[in-house]
């Protein structure tokens, strides 16, 4: 398998490191060999169509940037170099998918398939990127959009197939989640744990889209879209962030039996984000920067599954495990 990296920032260098690990696992378990043909980013791009030497990728990520001859654009990579798979990893932008979205249209369009953790596109152009992998018979896989780590994606579409998801409601975002945890444990008010998270690198100096709840509401539009077959946009999804919530509802909610969470809630009838009641003992009450996501299906009723959701160690598990999936897609076609 031949593969570019558009985006070598901390997902990037998390993919690299990863795909070093696990090399000779995937060589055995899956007879799959990967060679890295192309890198770009914004300091340049570092091409070799026979393979990029892993020893000089893990230098550049130790020195923390990428600094390559090849002066291109991550489109004009995607264009003229040879692979089959295009990992689009460039930061999310939800309001145009840029430029995220360009390249993975590029790369479908020029018969690559594509794989990314870039929610901008997917929340902008969910429904016209699906149906334009069909169209070019390349494969599209986005596991690590939703919940880092946490398989949501793949546990939805593989080993819940025998049920009809009804609806999907999770504790998506591990900064709001850290926060709402340190207030109970600490009765402190939001502005103090806000702090407290960003000199931790848990919260970004920006955090809007995390505490307003726009990071969740875009992933609940995906989950919306690719599990409950809902043509979403993300302007539908009703959104509340935690900015609001103090130390005194917290604890009388505990007084209460039930602790308060960022909940993210799809159905067919509901596209919500917002703090919620959930009881202590419930599986979605997880805490610190943990993710869990609980779904609602008519045979096995409620199935939940949690684990950590952010970190670029376990973005590369998602990742890693799309890439498993695309190469037997194509293995099985021939």
């Amino acid at each position: 398998m031949k593969l570019i990296l558009v985006g070598f920032g901390n997902v990037g260098r998390g993919l690299v490191r990863a795909l070093v690990q696990k090399r000779n696992f995937f060589l055995k378990e899956h007879g799959m060999s990967c060679e890295i043909v192309a890198v770009v980013d914004g300091h340049g791009a570092v091409v070799d169509e026979n393979g990029l030497s892993f020893r000089r990728l893990l230098r550049m990520v130790e020195e923390g940037n990428l600094i390559g001859s090849e002066r291109k654009l991550g489109v004009e990579i995607i264009r003229e170099v040879d692979a089959d798979v295009v990992f689009e990893l460039t930061p999310t932008n939800i309001k145009t998918g840029e430029p995220g979205l360009t390249h993975i249209k590029t790369a479908m369009r020029t018969g690559k398939s594509v794989i990314t953790s870039n929610k901008g596109p997917l929340v902008v152009a969910f429904r016209e990127l699906e149906e334009l992998a069909k169209k070019r018979g390349v494969e599209f896989r986005y596991s690590a959009s939703v919940g880092g780590a946490v398989p949501v994606i793949g546990l939805a579409k593989r080993i819940l197939m025998g049920n009809e998801v009804l609806a999907i409601r999770g504790v998506l975002n591990g900064t709001t989640n850290y926060i709402l945890t340190r207030m109970a444990q600490e009765d402190a008010p939001f502005d103090i744990v806000l702090k407290e998270a960003q000199e931790l690198g848990i919260a970004e100096k920006d955090p809007s889209l995390d505490i307003q709840g726009i990071d969740t509401a875009c992933k609940i539009t995906i989950l919306a879209n690719s599990v409950l077959g809902i043509d979403a946009k993300l302007g539908e999804v009703k959104t509340k962030g935690i900015s609001g919530v103090t130390p005194e509802a917290i604890r009388l909610a505990r007084e209460a039996g039930f602790t308060v969470k960022l909940v993210g809630i799809a159905s067919k009838r509901t596209l919500e984000v917002g703090p919620k009641l959930v009881p202590i003992h419930h599986p979605l009450a997880v805490s610190g920067t943990l993710n869990a996501v609980t779904f609602e299906v008519d045979l096995a009723r409620e199935i939940t599954i949690s684990g950590f959701g952010a970190g670029p160690r376990e973005t590369s598990s998602s990742l890693l495990g799309d890439l498993v999936d695309v190469y037997q897609a194509i293995s099985q076609r021939g």
